[in-house]
């Protein structure tokens, strides 16, 4: 059976909601002959943020898959799947921030960053972990769900804040 886990929704919020906040007034400030070019790249970027929070991965009984956007291919990121049996181990590697990256490490000494940032992300794991006999139990989110939560909430308030000061 195959089962498919997309971008965590409070990831994929937070990022558009930042764009949005950073970027609704430009074409309202801009001069009057820069309006309609500031509008197309705005939706032009809006677009491009929301391809880009749509990758996803995908487990069935045979392996697993990182699916990217054509979007994200074209900036460079790259899809990739992994038979069960490659896997070797999970290993971590410490983030500038205090937290932790895993790493899928094949036989073949091939690494595949774990996604930590899925919807039903202990499903997963536990898919994983079945799959490969791996303990996963020490593998979280990478940030704190609370981080993406704040910064949406953050974010909101700037668009509210600017569409109050737009219309007074």
């Amino acid at each position: 059976m195959i089962e498919k886990f997309k971008t965590l929704f409070f990831v994929k919020s937070s990022l558009i909601s930042l764009y949005l906040a950073l970027t609704i007034p430009l074409p309202f400030i801009s001069i009057e002959k820069l309006k309609t070019p500031s509008i197309i790249i705005f939706a032009l970027g809006l677009y491009l943020i929301i391809n880009i929070t749509s990758d996803y991965v995908e487990t069935c009984s045979n392996k697993i898959s990182y699916k990217s956007s054509f979007t994200s291919k074209l900036l460079g990121k790259k899809n990739w799947e992994i038979s069960w049996k490659d896997i070797k181990l999970i290993k971590s590697l410490p983030t500038s921030q205090g937290s932790k990256v895993y790493y899928f490490n094949t036989f073949q000494d091939d690494n595949f960053l774990v996604p930590q940032r899925v919807e039903n992300f202990d499903k997963f794991l536990l898919i994983v972990s079945s799959k490969t006999g791996i303990s996963i139990e020490e593998i979280t989110y990478i940030s704190p769900l609370w981080t993406y939560k704040l910064l949406t909430l953050l974010s909101v308030l700037m668009i509210i804040g600017e569409l109050f000061a737009f219309l007074n």
